[in-house]
This record gives structure tokens, C-alpha cells and sequence, in this order.
């Protein structure tokens, strides 16, 4: 057997985290690419909308066991992140290895008891498992670990102690790094980067920047759009005057009934957004408003169209 470290782990292995509810499972299972983790937390949400509905423990298991036999058939490294701590759980994740051809190695995740009790309290209510619960987990893992595990058809016996897994995580997450920032000889995020560092990934397919835009005094505008509803931003290249940059997102006039433009309003997050699109910073008392209305003396480009359409969006 090839010794279990990277980058010599057997590629053609499936790996069962064995450890009661807080020992850390999940954080060793995010080591790996996440197309390589069956999360049972994760397909309990994925089935039921609520990863700590232990109702939908059934129907996420039976969909763990779908996606593995899959996997398996493919022959693809796979990890299993559960609590794997009784042998009627891991029974059938071993058949599905050994129909395969596939090794099953056991990775055992031996944090103390009371290590794993504590960290429930910081968990969200419905993920929490009391306290009992967790004791009698860690309590079948030891058990399960003195009759032996390789009687169960485990290859291997594993610790997370002994594993090397951090090198090829940071390895990952250096390479998209890389990428991002184009120093993979590729075209990077470009100037996306600044829009992802500030509200997420997930903010970039809705990202269009508005170049040629005059609406924010001469800065560069982008507009997040999604359907008919959308938001305008500004980038500021000297916030505090010292060089800083931000973003200003742009929402209705507060405080003046007479004002019918706009105010610029600093979008730290996509917190910031949300509150912009749903109204909630509308009345914010620290708000400083810009104001450019279609009957003001300052609109000599006519920019009175684009604020109403921006105004029109924020309202939806």
C-alpha cells in the first residue's frame, strides 16, 4: 500500500472521515477540490433547504449513496464527509469502493470529546448537536477503532495527524489567485478584481462597467443588473482624500422632499447593496446627497435621463 501522504495517496481511493459531530471533518474534507467532497450536511440542505433538518438525514443519505455509486463507477478519487462513526454507515460506502475496484481508506478524526462539545456553541441553532449525542459519537468511533477496521473491509487506517494536506490546498488556492490576478500568463480578473474583492464572486456575472458615463463627477460607473432590476456604482479613487478607494452605490435623495435627484451612499459589501435595492438606506442619517435634478442648473450634459433611469431601478 502506497503510504498515505500527498501527493502518494492512491488516486483510485475512497476516503471515510470517521469523528463525531465539531471534530473537524469538514474543515480536512475542504483540503480537497470540493467536486472531490459527498457532504452529508451538505446534501441534507441540498434535499430539505436546512442542513441541520435531521428529518432529511434519509433522503440525504440516499442521495449520498446515488452520487457515490456514480463516482465509483467513474472511478474518481472521493471523500466522504459524515460522522461514519457506526459500521451499518460505513457498510455500504465499502461495498460501493470494492464493486468498483476502488480502495477504501478510513480517516480517522480523533479530537477529543470535550474539544468537539465546545465547538458546538458556536455553530448555528440548528446545526448544534447536544451534548450527549456528540459523547456517544466519539464513544462508536473508539469502538468501532478497537474491533478493527480493516475487519470491515477498510485497506488502510489513516489519522488526520499523519496527513499533508495543506500543502496542495494552498497549491490550489495559489494557482486561482494567480489566475485572478493574470499571473498565470492568462487575462486574470482584469478589472473585475476590485468588484470581486469587495462583494464576492458571485457579484461578477451581473458586473458591467459603464465607461463613458459622466453621472458620478467624472468617476468610472458600473452597473449590477439582474432582469429589470438594477443598481448604478460609482469607484472612488481617493475616499479620504489620502488615496483610498471605494465604492459609492447610488440610492434616492433622502431628508428633502423638494429633491428629486440622487444620493451617493458607500457600499462597503453586498450587505450594502442589498439594503440599496430593498430601500433600506434610503433614510439613513449619514447619507451625504448629491444632488443633480432634472430642473438644477448643473445638468448641463443631460444627465437628468440617466439618474431617473437609476432612480427608477433602485425603486424596481
Amino acid at each position: 500500500m502506497t503510504e498515505l501522504t500527498y501527493p502518494q495517496m492512491p488516486e483510485n481511493s475512497l476516503v471515510v472521515l470517521i469523528g463525531p459531530s465539531g471534530a473537524g471533518k469538514t474543515t480536512i474534507a475542504n483540503t480537497w477540490p470540493a467536486s472531490q467532497v459527498l457532504s452529508l450536511d451538505a446534501l441534507r440542505e441540498t434535499v430539505s433547504d436546512d442542513a441541520g433538518d435531521q428529518d432529511a438525514t434519509g433522503d440525504a443519505v440516499d442521495a449520498l449513496h446515488l452520487l457515490l455509486e456514480a463516482r465509483m463507477r467513474r472511478r474518481l478519487f472521493t471523500v466522504i464527509d459524515a460522522t461514519n462513526v457506526t459500521r451499518a454507515a460505513r457498510e455500504p460506502l465499502i461495498a460501493a469502493a470494492k464493486r468498483h475496484d476502488m480502495l477504501p481508506i478510513a480517516l480517522m478524526v480523533a479530537t477529543p470529546g470535550m474539544v468537539c462539545v465546545d465547538r458546538q456553541s458556536a455553530r448555528p441553532a440548528n446545526r448544534r448537536v447536544p451534548e450527549e449525542v456528540v459523547i456517544r459519537q466519539r464513544q462508536d468511533m473508539v469502538n468501532s477503532q478497537r474491533r478493527g477496521l480493516n475487519s470491515e473491509g477498510f485497506i488502510e487506517v489513516a489519522y488526520s495527524e499523519s496527513l499533508y494536506q495543506m500543502l496542495p490546498f494552498l497549491e490550489r488556492l495559489s494557482e486561482r489567485r494567480q489566475a485572478d490576478l493574470g499571473l498565470d500568463n492568462g487575462d486574470g480578473l482584469g478589472d473585475l478584481l476590485l468588484p470581486r474583492r469587495v462583494f464576492g464572486p458571485e457579484i461578477l456575472p451581473l458586473w458591467r462597467w459603464k465607461d463613458g458615463s459622466n453621472i458620478a463627477g467624472g468617476d468610472r460607473v458600473a452597473e449590477i443588473r439582474l432582469g429589470q432590476m438594477y443598481l448604478t456604482l460609482a469607484l472612488r479613487t481617493d475616499v479620504d482624500g489620502e488615496g483610498d478607494i471605494g465604492f459609492d452605490v447610488m440610492v434616492p435623495c433622502p431628508h428633502d422632499d423638494e429633491c428629486t435627484g440622487y444620493a451617493w451612499v458607500p457600499a462597503y459589501s453586498v450587505t450594502c447593496l442589498f439594503r440599496a435595492l430593498n430601500g433600506d438606506l434610503d433614510d439613513d442619517e449619514d447619507i451625504v446627497c448629491t444632488v443633480h435634478g432634472p430642473n438644477s442648473d448643473d445638468d448641463p450634459d443631460g444627465r437628468a435621463d440617466l439618474e431617473e433611469q437609476a432612480l427608477e431601478a433602485i425603486r424596481g
